[in-house]
């Protein structure tokens, strides 16, 4: 394996698609999550052509009140934990939900747990001995992550279906991912004569659905989680940053404009 660090050479893999392709991994690992991560090619280019307007800087400015939202609640449970109350901090959990699909937490909940020990049983499958076919026998692994994969497809189909009811009657938001996502494609179909072959599937949304889940809350906890140790250990850091934020912002709810001018 190769870690490019390189700008260039970054730009240049992403440019050339066809010439660095991804590596071929254990079949059982798909089941774990698809979408943009594993495609290839001309598949990649239109599945990343339809996503990429719903990551751009000015969509991701309407997620901003979302985020408040969640860190407000987050920080007020834990103050109730200092008291001794119990509960639990979902940070991550909720702002994808929320800036992904419109819910909050306790309406996800059930898919994040299944996502949970679905990666757990995936990784399993991954670190043991590949043998072509052995994803098909009914070894008990292979049943539980062949179970937990239809509950999420069915919860997350669920949502999806919900939100093509909204749109129809024109009552849909379009300020999270997955209504952007699919507003996104269905201008791509129109622009194409009303061609579904031209926009993704509804099973291409869901494994897109399963990516943002996955993919964004390990990726934000782990991130999220060191912040805070570094802070803790550098506690100079900690107050500098703090005073930045309070001469930013005040009492203020956290706008872009004022986010862009924090340096530390």
């Amino acid at each position: 394996m190769i870690n490019i660090m390189d700008l260039d050479q970054i730009k240049e893999v992403f440019t050339n698609i066809n010439d660095f392709q991804k590596p071929k991994t254990n079949p059982l690992g798909k089941i774990l999550t698809t979408g943009l991560a594993i495609h290839e090619v001309e598949k990649w280019a239109k599945h990343r052509k339809i996503i990429n307007p719903a990551f751009h800087q000015e969509k991701l400015k309407l997620m901003l009140p979302a985020f408040y939202q969640t860190c407000t609640e987050i920080i007020s449970k834990w103050e109730k934990l200092t008291l001794g109350d119990e509960g639990s901090c979902e940070l991550t959990s909720d702002v994808i939900s929320r800036t992904a699909f419109g819910s909050n937490y306790e309406e996800g909940i059930r898919i994040f747990q299944l996502q949970t020990e679905l990666a757990g049983l995936a990784l399993q499958a991954l670190k043991s001995v590949y043998i072509p076919g052995w994803r098909y026998v009914p070894t008990k692994r292979n049943r539980r992550m062949k179970e937990l994969d239809k509950e999420i497809r069915v919860s997350l189909t669920d949502f999806i279906r919900k939100r093509e009811i909204a749109m129809k009657t024109g009552e849909a938001a379009t300020d999270d991912l997955l209504g952007l996502l699919m507003e996104s494609n269905l201008k791509e179909i129109k622009e194409h004569g009303n061609n579904k072959l031209k926009g993704i599937s509804r099973d291409d949304v869901i494994d897109e659905c399963k990516l943002f889940y996955f993919a964004g809350q390990e990726t934000t906890s782990v991130l999220l989680l060191w912040t805070m140790v570094l802070l803790s250990k550098h506690q100079g850091w900690q107050a500098r940053a703090r005073e930045e934020v309070l001469q930013v912002f005040g009492d203020k709810k956290p706008d872009f404009d004022g986010l862009n001018r924090l340096k530390i």
